[in-house]
């Protein structure tokens, strides 16, 4: 695949991922946290807002990760 075509679906891809994963969040926090107390909260909240990070540099990899062209 072509740098340009491929740089433009992993954006795409990272925006849409972002979003999911927020949405996600957001619905698991409002679920499971009211009733919690503060260290629950907190464990809560480090880890939903790192969890995204090694999905998101696979992704940001792959847009970049550009095939060797062979010489003739």
């Amino acid at each position: 695949m072509n740098p340009g075509p491929k740089r433009l679906a992993g954006t795409v891809l990272l925006v849409i991922f972002i979003i999911v994963y927020v949405l996600l969040a957001m619905v698991a926090a409002s679920a499971v946290l009211p009733n919690a107390g503060g260290v629950v909260q907190f464990v809560y909240y480090a880890i939903a807002g790192l969890a995204w990070v090694p999905p998101a540099a696979w992704i940001i990899a792959w847009m970049h990760n550009v095939p060797m062209r062979r010489s003739k």
